[in-house]
C-alpha cells in the first residue's frame, strides 16, 4: 500500500526462516513406488488443464510430477464435460509410462465422467476418448475444487505465447507405441557358433586367437554347415543336428523332461533325448542336469537316504571327563523292577557309566548326575537329546548350580550325539549275547557288560578306556590269572620293581592321553572325509533359500503316488554346526492330512 510502513519484526523474521527451511529441505518430489496405486488430480479451466501425479505414502499424498497445458482455440469452446475429460486424456498421455499395468485413481470435480464409461449414446469424440482410456485400470473419484488446490492452480496458468502452438500442445489421441509393451531379448550376444558361421560365409577369423585355439578351430569347423538362418553340425555318429542358442534351449529341455514324451527322467536320459530329437549345443548334459535340479516335480520325488545327510561336524574334546553324553535305553522287559538303562559316556576316554532304573523321569537323572559328579568331578558340558527327562526346569536348576553347560542334539536326529548312540548299541549287543535264554536277568549282567566295554580296545583312541583313566591294564579274573602266575611271580614279588613300574606308568599317563587325543583327531578326520564323499547335492544353504522338507509322517499314512516332500519352505537361520531353522508352513498341511 502507498505510504505503508515496512516493519520487519522478529515474528516476521522467524516466519521467514521457517518458510525458507521448509522450502529448501522438505522432500517435495518423490520417486514412484510400483507396488502402490498411482493417483491423478485433474482439473480444467477456460484457459488450460492441470494435472498432479502422486501416491499415498503414510496416509499423505506425495507428488511425483506436475504438468499443465494451455488449450488451443478449438478446445477453449469445448463444453465443461469435454474439458474435464480432455484433462484426463492429457494426463494419461503424459504419464503413460507410469500408468500402464498399474491401478490409477483419478480425482476430478466433475463426477459426470464416471458415467461416460457406461453411456452408449455419447458424442463421437467422447466415445473415442473413453475407448482410449479403457486400456488402463482406472477408478474415478469425486474431489471438490477447493480441496484440489494444486491441480486447480495449474489449470489457470496461461501460455504467454497464445498465438503459437507447437507439437507439445494437447492432443486427444494416443500414439500406438504408447500402448505397446516392449520385450527385449534375454540373450543379445552373438550365438556360440558365430565364429564358425563367419568363417563358412566370409572366411573371417578373429585375429587375437592363439595358435593352439586356431588349430582346434580348423579341426572343428569342417563339421559345421550353414543354411540360413540355421547352423548344423555333423556329429560323431554321422547325424546332422541343428545348433540351438538362447531361450530355445530351455524350451527343448522342458519338452524333453516334462513334455508328453518327457517322463521326468534323469539328466543323462534327458540330454540323450535332445540328441535324439536332432538338436545340439555345447554343455548339453550339464544344462540338462541343471534343468533337472530346478524341476519342482523331480525334486519332490524319491525317498530320503544316507546320501541326503548333512556334512559331518566332529566334537573334539581336549581333557578327560570334560564332556559327558547322556541317553536312556529301553524300555526292556522287567528285571527286578527295572525297565530302563541310563547311560553316560565320556567323549575322550570312552569311559561308560550306566545304571538300571525303574523309570525315566527327571528325579532319577538328577540323582545319577550327582553321583557321577562326586566320582569324576564336575564336567564342563553335558550333551543329551530333547527328551522331557533331560529338558525340564529341575535339571536346569541343578546344572546351573554346578555351572555345567547343557547342549541338546538336533531334534529327530539322535545321530548328532553319536558317541552315546554307539555306546548304547555296544552295551545292548553285549547284553543280548550274555543273558542267554532268560532275558529278564539283564540287570544282573549290566555290571559285567560295563566291565567288558571299559576293557575293550577302541579304534579312535588306540587303547582301552580303562588304561586312559587309570594308566595301566585291568587285572584278569582269578580263574585266568592262575594260568599265567608262573610268568608274573617274580615280578609281583619284587615290590621295588613294581613300585618303579607304577611310577613310570603314572608319568606316562599324560603322554598316553595326548596320543589318544591325536589318534582320535586323525580317526575323526578320516571318518568325516569318507562320510562327506558319499553325500550328494550342495549342502551350502543360506538364509532365504527355498528348501523342501521331507515329511516322515507318510510312513504312518502310506499312499501311492504321493510326494513325501513338502514346501517350498524358506530358510530362517543357519547354525554353524549345519542345522537349519525354516519358516514353518506345514501345520495346515498336517492338519488336513490328519483329517483325511
Amino acid at each position: 500500500m502507498k505510504d505503508a510502513k515496512f516493519d520487519f519484526s522478529d515474528d516476521c523474521k522467524k516466519a521467514f526462516n521457517i518458510l525458507k527451511e521448509k522450502l529448501t529441505t522438505a522432500p517435495i518430489i518423490i520417486s514412484p513406488n510400483w507396488n502402490v496405486p498411482f493417483e491423478l488430480m485433474c482439473d480444467a479451466s477456460d484457459l488450460a488443464v492441470g494435472v498432479v501425479l502422486g501416491q499415498q505414502i503414510d496416509g499423505k499424498l506425495k507428488p511425483i510430477y506436475y504438468a499443465s497445458k494451455t488449450l488451443n482455440n478449438a478446445q477453449e469452446h469445448y463444453t465443461t464435460t469435454k474439458k474435464e475429460l480432455l484433462a484426463v486424456v492429457f494426463s494419461f498421455d503424459k504419464f503413460h509410462q507410469y500408468l500402464i499395468l498399474s491401478k490409477t485413481v483419478v480425482y476430478t470435480d466433475h463426477y459426470v465422467l464416471k458415467y461416460l464409461f457406461s453411456k452408449e449414446d455419447a458424442k463421437p469424440r467422447l466415445i473415442r476418448w473413453v475407448l482410449l482410456l479403457q486400456g488402463f485400470n482406472i477408478e474415478i473419484k469425486d474431489k471438490k475444487g477447493a480441496e484440489n488446490l494444486a491441480a486447480d492452480h495449474l489449470s489457470r496458468l496461461e501460455n504467454p505465447e497464445l498465438g503459437t502452438f507447437t507439437k507439445e500442445e494437447i492432443t486427444d489421441e494416443f500414439l500406438d507405441e504408447h500402448l505397446m509393451i516392449l520385450k527385449s531379448e534375454i540373450n543379445n550376444d552373438e550365438p556360440w557358433y558365430a565364429d564358425y558361421v563367419n568363417y563358412i560365409v566370409g572366411k573371417i577369423i578373429p585375429p587375437n586367437w592363439i595358435p593352439k585355439k586356431r588349430r582346434r578351430f580348423f579341426s572343428q569347423v569342417r563339421n559345421y554347415f550353414w543354411d540360413e538362418p540355421y547352423a548344423f553340425k555333423l556329429y560323431s555318429d554321422n547325424v546332422m543336428r541343428r545348433c540351438v542358442v538362447g531361450n530355445e534351449i530351455l524350451g527343448i529341455l522342458g519338452h524333453c523332461l516334462s513334455g508328453p514324451t518327457g517322463g521326468h527322467h534323469s539328466a543323462l536320459i534327458t540330454g540323450t533325448k535332445v540328441y535324439e530329437y536332432g538338436f545340439y549345443w555345447p554343455r548339453t548334459f550339464k544344462d540338462a542336469k541343471d534343468y533337472v535340479m530346478r524341476c519342482d516335480a523331480c525334486q519332490r520325488s524319491g525317498n530320503i537316504s544316507s546320501r541326503s545327510e548333512m556334512l559331518q561336524n566332529n566334537i573334539q574334546v581336549c581333557d578327560v571327563f570334560d564332556i559327558w553324553g547322556l541317553d536312556f535305553m529301553g524300555p526292556f522287559s522287567n528285571s527286578k523292577g527295572n525297565k530302563y538303562i541310563l547311560v553316560a559316556v565320556d567323549y575322550v576316554s570312552k569311559w561308560v557309566e550306566a545304571q538300571a532304573l525303574p523309570t525315566n523321569d527327571a528325579h532319577i537323572v538328577i540323582r545319577f548326575l550327582r553321583r557321577l559328579f562326586t566320582r569324576f568331578r564336575v564336567p564342563k558340558a553335558l550333551i543329551s537329546d530333547r527328551g522331557t527327562h533331560f529338558c525340564n526346569s529341575q535339571l536346569e536348576k541343578v546344572l546351573q548350580k554346578y555351572e555345567v553347560t547343557h547342549k541338546l542334539s538336533t531334534a529327530y536326529h539322535p545321530q548328532t550325539n553319536k558317541h552315546t548312540e554307539v555306546t548304547n548299541r555296544a552295551i545292548k549287543c553285549i547284553l543280548e549275547r550274555s543273558v542267554g535264554y532268560n532275558p529278564k536277568n539283564w540287570s544282573k549282567k549290566l555290571d559285567d557288560a560295563l566291565w567288558a566295554f571299559r576293557t575293550a580296545y577302541k579304534t579312535p583312541t588306540g587303547c582301552t578306556p580303562f588304561r586312559l583313566v587309570y594308566g595301566k591294564g585291568c587285572h584278569l579274573p582269578v580263574d585266568i590269572e592262575h594260568k599265567a602266575y608262573w610268568a608274573l611271580k617274580q615280578c609281583n614279588m619284587d615290590l621295588t620293581t613294581v613300585t618303579k613300574n607304577r611310577f613310570m606308568e603314572l608319568n606316562e599317563l599324560m603322554k598316553l592321553r595326548d596320543e589318544a587325543y591325536k589318534n582320535t583327531q586323525i580317526y575323526k578326520e578320516r571318518t568325516k572325509k569318507w562320510h562327506d564323499s558319499r553325500l550328494r547335492g550342495d549342502k551350502d544353504f543360506k538364509v532365504g533359500d527355498k528348501v523342501l522338507l521331507f515329511n516322515s509322517r507318510f510312513k504312518m499314512h502310506p499312499g501311492k503316488l504321493k510326494s513325501k516332500w513338502y514346501g517350498p519352505n524358506v530358510v530362517k537361520t543357519v547354525h554353524p554346526y549345519g542345522t537349519m531353522e525354516i519358516i514353518e508352513k506345514m501345520e495346515s498341511f498336517l492338519k488336513s492330512m490328519d483329517k483325511g
